[in-house]
């Protein structure tokens, strides 16, 4: 059997067959990207096709050896869906479609995904941008979340979902586009300096403290 995360293979509960699941940046698909998905499960007998939750496409149920053959039809890069680094970043349609965004969440979410997907660090690590307060991509529960205000973006890290949620701290506000992103730069850089190994941002922030962060903008 494959090892976990090989050939961005993920295997399934029956021990039998595997699931991939595609990077799609930000969730954004076309018609055709749809339909070559849609092929791909049929072409391979695929079990399920799964939305997950971090905007993906899985496509569940595959046999070891309709692995190589389905990425080749595919045509996608494999997402980062395992082990300690950078997932898909999550982005609500902010004001490119919504009529309630305050800021260009996509054109945002496609930038830090460009930038840091796959990314390797110390822990699991997960973005959200969010085109207004609503939080809509749950900003409030990633280990770095964007917030669109009138005036500018509010950066929030160290949230979380699982066995342990925990809401994300306030750690600095109104950015523009170009700053929002240094001062992630900054965030992920001191993490990597200082985390333990498999230390998800908010318990380093529970160890440390908030203001060595908050020390990165003064």
């Amino acid at each position: 059997m494959l090892k976990l995360g090989e050939k961005g293979a993920i295997p399934q509960r029956d021990n039998e067959t595997y699931a991939i699941a595609p990077h799609i940046p930000c969730g954004l698909v076309t018609p055709e990207l749809l339909r070559r998905i849609a092929d791909t499960a049929e072409t391979y007998d695929a079990k399920a096709i799964k939305i997950t939750g971090a905007a993906r496409i899985a496509i569940i149920g595959l046999k070891e050896e309709d692995i190589d053959g389905a990425w080749d039809t595919l045509n996608l890069d494999k997402g980062a869906a395992v082990g300690l680094c950078v997932r898909s970043i999550r982005t609500c349609p902010g004001n490119t479609y919504c009529k309630l965004g305050k800021q260009d969440a996509l054109n945002m979410g496609m930038t830090l995904d460009a930038t840091y997907h796959g990314m390797t660090l110390p822990g699991k690590f997960k973005m959200a941008v969010s085109g207004c307060h609503l939080s809509c991509s749950e900003s409030w529960v990633r280990d770095i979340g964007l917030i669109g205000k009138k005036d500018g973006w509010d950066l929030v890290i160290g949230g979380n979902v699982g066995a342990s949620p925990r809401i994300a701290q306030e750690c600095a506000t109104g950015l523009d586009d170009s700053t929002a992103l240094a001062a992630i730069d900054k965030v992920i850089a001191f993490y990597q300096d200082n985390a333990k190994k498999g230390e998800r941002l908010g318990k380093m922030i529970d160890r440390l403290g908030i203001e060595p962060f908050r020390q990165l903008f003064v």
